[in-house]
């Protein structure tokens, strides 16, 4: 597989050999071999059903592998999540209801180091606010997790994934359910944080925010079918074979645009309704043509 030109060393900070993983006795995917290295930001994509949350759960020891080896900074991983990986889930999975402030769902993140939890020291609570300040969500610390908003409660447990100062950081589908104002401030964000060192590995749906954001993409279904620069990998020939489906990539200059439904659309005819009886002015808009030839409105 192709490595990212920018890479400071050669050795894989993740590692996959011929890895076989599913759940009894379905198997998502197999005999997949590849490596993510030090200061990578890359994202996956593919289909729902391609085991791209699998493979996540994999790095993190969660689902263990049928077969294969799977190794993090150079360790084996078995049965637990590694000490260099900070994680953040999905929010939707989160319980809202859970009667929790800021502080201590960041708190969270410091198990593995702190033996003092619940409780944390003055030395771990000034690096919880510093880290909060960090991350413009300071103002919020003995505040409920669940009257924030969408972007805010994504800083939370991004705070919780960064306190124990990780090497690697996993994000399942961080920009998922937040408008595109916040998502384009949570992946500029991801952006400063590589920037500082730190290896990052997400999945999504948005390609257009692939696109524009990341530096190296994998398209995974079941297997890796490409990976590389957006530029290069971002193809209606690539991303079709990605999610089986016709896909439609248009760039203009810098800018590239994946339309998932390039058909859309073509079924539909464009009729007029006048505003006014004796205005020159109409409004156009679509109906698909099976409701009928004609449709006009006098108003």
């Amino acid at each position: 597989m192709a490595k990212p030109h920018d890479t400071s060393s050669s050795i894989p900070l993740v590692s996959f050999s011929k890895v076989a993983c599913g759940y009894q006795k379905k198997v998502v995917f197999q005999d997949l071999s590849f490596q993510l290295y030090p200061r990578q930001f890359a994202g996956l994509v593919g289909p729902s059903g391609a085991g791209k949350s699998t493979l996540l759960k994999a790095i993190l020891g969660v689902t263990p592998p049928l077969a294969g080896t799977i190794s993090v900074s150079g360790q084996e991983v078995k049965g637990k999540i590694p000490s260099d990986i900070g994680y953040v889930p999905q929010i939707e999975t989160v319980d809202w209801d859970f009667p929790v402030t800021v502080e201590q769902v960041v708190a969270m993140g410091l198990y593995r180091k702190s033996k003092r939890l619940p409780w944390i020291t003055h030395d771990e609570r000034e690096q919880i606010h510093r880290l909060l300040n960090q991350l413009d969500i300071g103002r919020y610390a003995q505040r409920q997790i669940k009257l924030l908003s969408g972007g805010e409660q994504q800083r939370v447990f991004l705070a919780r994934a960064l306190i124990g100062d990780p090497k690697l950081l996993i994000l399942d589908e961080p920009t998922s359910g937040v408008d595109l104002k916040t998502q384009h401030a949570i992946l500029h964000l991801l952006g400063e944080i590589n920037r500082n060192g730190v290896t990052i590995l997400l999945t999504t749906h948005d390609l257009n925010a692939v696109a524009r954001h990341l530096p190296w993409v994998i398209c995974f279904n079941k297997r890796i079918v490409s990976q590389g620069d957006p530029e290069e990998i971002f193809t209606s020939e690539i991303l079709s074979r990605t999610y089986e489906s016709e896909m439609s990539v248009v760039r203009k200059g810098d800018v590239i645009l994946v339309d998932d439904s390039p058909r859309a659309g073509h079924h539909f005819k464009k009729h007029t309704h006048h505003l006014s009886e004796g205005s020159s002015k109409t409004h156009t808009h679509t109906l698909p043509e099976d409701l009928g030839q004609s449709h006009r409105h006098e108003e």
